[in-house]
């Protein structure tokens, strides 16, 4: 599992991580009971502290996205596939708001906006 940190992005570390990982949950490629580095390997790994990774582990299994094994350590849970579906329309949601905020500030008509929205949708 890949992660990186932005020291520049003005993004919270723990939240940069948290991104991430939920991110590689929900595009599979951490699977149901797969285990995560533990909190001191996964600090030293990316050279933050153990408190910003044991609270990266604290969120994501409030989220429902880990669960934690006493003496064992951290797991990808099964995932709830509604859940994923609307974290998915949220992050689209989002960035579709974006996308709206700079076709306006280019004057695209909405027509223009759909036509590229299509194009896009058709070209993947």
């Amino acid at each position: 599992m890949l992660l990186f940190i932005d020291n520049q992005s003005g993004v919270p570390i723990y939240d940069q991580i948290c991104t991430q990982i939920r991110q590689h949950i929900m595009n599979g490629e951490l699977k149901p009971d797969e285990p995560l580095p533990s909190i001191r390997s996964l600090a030293k790994e990316l050279r933050i502290s153990v408190i910003t990774t044991k609270r990266v582990y604290e969120e994501l299994e409030k989220e429902g996205f880990v669960y934690t094994v006493p003496s064992k350590g951290c797991f990808v849970a099964h995932q709830n596939l509604d859940r994923i579906r609307e974290e998915n329309l949220k992050q689209l949601e989002q960035h579709l708001t974006e996308a709206a905020v700079l076709a306006k500030n280019c004057g695209l008509t909405w027509e223009e906006t759909a036509e590229l929205l299509k194009a896009v949708m058709d070209g993947n």
